[in-house]
């Protein structure tokens, strides 16, 4: 999965990237809490990990917003501060687990693990941009309702980039969702499979829904 940790304690990042990268997961760390809010509204997470107590705004208020702008993404609190009340107001503040430091790595894992299956069963089967349809189960494409015939990449790429709408997804993330490396080949793989599936999707005569974002990736979207 795609993590966005919100920490300001060094010492406590590194571990938690340490151990989730081992697990495979691709890491992003902000070390405030203001950036964080930026970094999560961007989008293209699957789980958000907060500190409770960061500099310039704490992690309740991060969870509450992100809340009240409709972000469903699983947000798993961490906090020194571990009574009854504190992992109430945790949860009432929209955080889908709550784990008091210091904690070990197993038990990381084991809580983000969950969170991504309870995640994953969530998530819609059926994806829609306009006239643009995907089914996950059926792994059927269709545009204005006609059939389109696509390769096992270029349908996990129009999956990740419409999971996303109408957001950014970097190509370091498309590296990283769809082909699972985890360092940049230097080549024009990415590109090349956004150029076959434009050609596909946007076809002449409809709204283009692929959209290059210069400088920061690519984005399924209305015109």
């Amino acid at each position: 999965m795609r993590l966005l940790l919100i920490e300001d304690d060094a010492e406590t990042a590194a571990f938690v990237v340490e151990g989730l990268s081992l697990r495979g997961h691709a890491v992003q760390t902000v070390m405030d809490g203001q950036a964080g809010l930026a970094t999560a509204m961007a989008g293209g997470f699957d789980m958000m990990i907060i500190d409770r107590m960061l500099p310039s705004l704490d992690g309740l208020s991060i969870s509450r917003v992100l809340r009240d702008a409709g972000s469903e993404k699983p947000i798993l609190i961490l906090t020194a501060l571990g009574s009854v009340e504190d992992r109430v107001a945790g949860l009432e503040g929209g955080a889908d687990d709550y784990l008091v430091k210091p904690f070990s790595m197993s038990e990381l894992i084991a809580r983000v693990d969950a969170l991504g299956r309870r995640s994953r069963s969530a998530s819609p089967t059926r994806l829609a941009i306009a006239d643009l349809t995907l089914d996950r189960l059926t792994r059927e494409v269709r545009r204005g309702g006609e059939l389109v015939d696509l390769q096992h990449r270029e349908f996990q790429l129009l999956e990740a980039l419409m999971l996303q709408t109408p957001n950014v997804v970097t190509r370091t993330m498309l590296l990283e969702g769809v082909w699972k490396i985890r360092f940049d080949p230097g080549t024009s793989l990415v590109e090349s499979h956004v150029s076959r599936l434009r050609a596909k999707i946007d076809r002449a005569g409809s709204p283009m829904l692929i959209h290059t974002v210069r400088g920061e990736g690519y984005a399924a979207r209305t015109p």
